[in-house]
């Protein structure tokens, strides 16, 4: 007599009648559905974990990417700010200067008419020197020549009149010299300047060309 143990009943599913073949394919494929069916759930629980990965990793490049270019505008926009405020203190340092110096522009020109007359000797010559090199430390430069052609940006003329000898508008005496801090013109040379008589261009060029003079006679 076989005696059965309460509360257990085990379960076949090799059908009753099967062969002893049949019966050890029937097992064969229920352990391969056992190892089978974790085998997928872990894969699809892997690949579930890689994309939220992926997503979390992108959400963090492109917060990176933000704040990357956040962080250049903000320095670029310093260095201009930078740029902006050294312009200014070099504009204003000049304006300042060239204020200064243009109210003594008077005083240079007493200079230049007592050295012209001669008159530039003793303690004066000192201190005239000495002011005319303090100003030229502070970038003050003299300009205006006698025979330079007329600018009109840098000469103003008080004077007009016509020359021979000239073959384009000239400065042929300077009235007061001009003045400049760099590029920046404090005040303009004031001169006199001389045209080319009219018809003497014409006259130049049949004294180069008598060919020319002649086959307009003929």
């Amino acid at each position: 007599m076989t005696e059965e143990t309460p509360g257990f009943e085990e379960k076949s599913d090799v059908p009753s009648g099967a062969t002893p073949d049949d019966a050890a394919e029937a097992v064969e494929n229920s352990a391969k559905e056992d190892s089978t069916a974790p085998a997928g759930d872990a894969s699809n629980e892997k690949s579930a974990g890689t994309a939220g990965l992926t997503a979390q990793l992108d959400q963090v490049r492109s917060a990176l990417d933000e704040r990357t270019a956040d962080l250049q505008r903000l320095q670029a926009e310093y260095q201009n700010y930078r740029r902006r405020v050294e312009r200014d203190r070099v504009t204003v340092k000049e304006i300042a200067v060239a204020s200064l110096l243009s109210e003594l522009l008077p005083v240079l020109d007493d200079v230049g008419r007592a050295r012209d007359h001669g008159e530039l000797v003793g303690g004066f010559k000192s201190v005239a020197e000495s002011l005319e090199t303090v100003v030229a430390k502070m970038g003050l430069q003299q300009f205006g020549k006698e025979g330079e052609p007329f600018d009109p940006t840098i000469h103003e003329a008080l004077m007009h009149s016509y020359a021979p000898d000239v073959t384009e508008t000239t400065c042929v005496a300077i009235l007061q010299p001009g003045y400049r801090i760099g590029e920046r013109t404090i005040r303009p040379a004031r001169v006199a300047v001389a045209e080319p008589q009219p018809g003497a261009q014409a006259k130049a060029e049949e004294s180069e060309d008598p060919d020319k003079s002649e086959k307009d006679s003929e």
